[in-house]
């Protein structure tokens, strides 16, 4: 084949959180152009290759029939779990080809709405589902969240099903019933408005995690690059870092415009005294923990986007610029008068602020991958002239280095 398969597909991501709010895996949107018939089997053999055991599970989610009905027919068994829409099960072929890959032992994912359930013979062919909830059941499933704890007479039974996964829970309280109350597997996606929303009253903080782990990297004596990394791991951490490197009261001649510089110019007994203060205010609110790595998620796929042959430092202010594109969710204020504050380059408030300059591009795909809205990538990979080849690799390579947790031996 002249072509990788990853020039004639469509990629996009979205993270499934567990009831840990950690990311359990990813769902991995696969589109094709009307108009070209795609390797599919292709593209599992390309995934296989990246990925490794530290690599987070993937569910993939075919949005075009001749995709999915592909892997039904040869994906071999072992391989990524696949979603089936249940719109399109109604298709007898399919339906079939579906048959025989749960025999070949492949795990099907059943995506469609809680209140029009599968019947039993369609279930089987499952081991879980991708559950969407419309606006009568996610009541329902409020109201017995509410009745909780009271007398059986008074309380009522709630929809959610335990084991399965949720997606567009676009509340905090929703998803804190399905994770915490209903047992779900996973929630694809995070409600990051309602989160934030609802701890708006709370004085925004780092992460205590995070703000712990680089006290120990500084403790173990880890590399400098191993260090600039978990500070970047935290978009609020990493602003509080530089609004202090340039202040007034630290003396520094010349502007700090990067974590590396604040790093070596600072030294690490400083640093320290600083992290130390940082701790006692740290946040150690788990509903943020998505809403910090999607952001950081975001940070590393822009960082990967931007044009090849770039130098290390203006792909770590790439980096940058991604990390902060989102602080005004997280400070309440407008991003222009955050950015202000800091001695950044043009190229960074541009492309924040008014979607323009030379980082624009990357950032921009980088916030469209975030989806499945493959009209809107073609569009942009057209607009700013990017391979759709070299914008997927970006995009595996980011996924397949993002560490899930295992969880622990008993």
């Amino acid at each position: 084949m002249v072509q990788s398969v990853l020039g004639s597909l469509v990629l996009g991501y979205r993270p499934l959180w567990n009831a840990a709010r950690r990311m359990a895996g990813v769902q991995l949107f696969v589109a094709g152009d009307s108009d070209v018939r795609v390797d599919a089997l292709h593209l599992l053999r390309t995934i296989e290759e990246l990925w490794d055991a530290s690599s987070p599970p993937l569910l993939l989610a075919p949005r075009t029939p001749q995709i999915l009905a592909e892997w039904l027919e040869h994906a071999p068994a072992g391989s990524p779990s696949i979603e089936v829409s249940d719109t399109w099960l109604a298709d007898p072929a399919l339906f079939e080809r579906a048959r025989g890959a749960q025999r070949r032992g492949l795990k099907l994912v059943w995506r469609g709405p809680l209140a029009r359930l599968p019947e039993p013979d369609v279930a089987a062919l499952f081991y879980t589902s991708m559950l969407t909830m419309d606006a009568d059941t996610a009541v329902a499933v409020l109201r017995a969240g509410k009745g909780a704890g009271t007398r059986p007479a008074a309380s009522q039974a709630s929809p959610i099903i335990a084991g399965q996964m949720y997606e567009e829970v676009a509340s905090r309280a929703l998803m804190q019933q399905c994770l915490d109350g209903g047992n779900a597997l996973a929630l694809a996606g995070w409600p990051v408005e309602d989160v934030l929303h609802s701890l708006r009253h709370q004085p925004a903080a780092a992460a205590h995690e995070v703000v712990h782990k680089l006290m120990k990297a500084i403790d173990d004596e880890q590399s400098l690059d191993g260090q600039e990394q978990i500070l970047g791991e935290d978009p609020l951490l990493a602003y509080r870092f530089m609004t202090y490197t340039n202040s007034a009261a630290l003396g520094l001649r010349t502007g700090v415009d990067s974590l590396r510089r604040g790093l070596v110019m600072m030294g690490y007994g400083s640093i320290q005294r600083w992290l130390g203060d940082q701790l006692p205010g740290a946040s150690t609110e788990p509903d943020l923990r998505p809403v910090r790595e999607s952001m950081v998620l975001r940070a590393r796929l822009a960082e990967q986007l931007i044009e090849a042959g770039v130098g290390k430092e203006l792909r770590a202010e790439m980096y940058l610029c991604a990390l902060f594109s989102q602080l005004d969710l997280l400070l309440g204020e407008p991003l222009g008068a955050i950015l202000r504050r800091l001695p950044l380059s043009e190229r960074v408030y541009d492309a924040a602020v008014l979607r323009s300059g030379p980082y624009a591009p990357s950032l921009d795909m980088a916030s469209a991958l975030e989806s499945d809205d493959a009209p809107l990538v073609r569009d942009l990979c057209e607009q700013h002239e990017l391979d759709r080849e070299q914008v997927n690799r970006s995009l595996l390579h980011v996924l397949r280095s993002w560490v899930v947790p295992r969880p622990r031996a008993a």
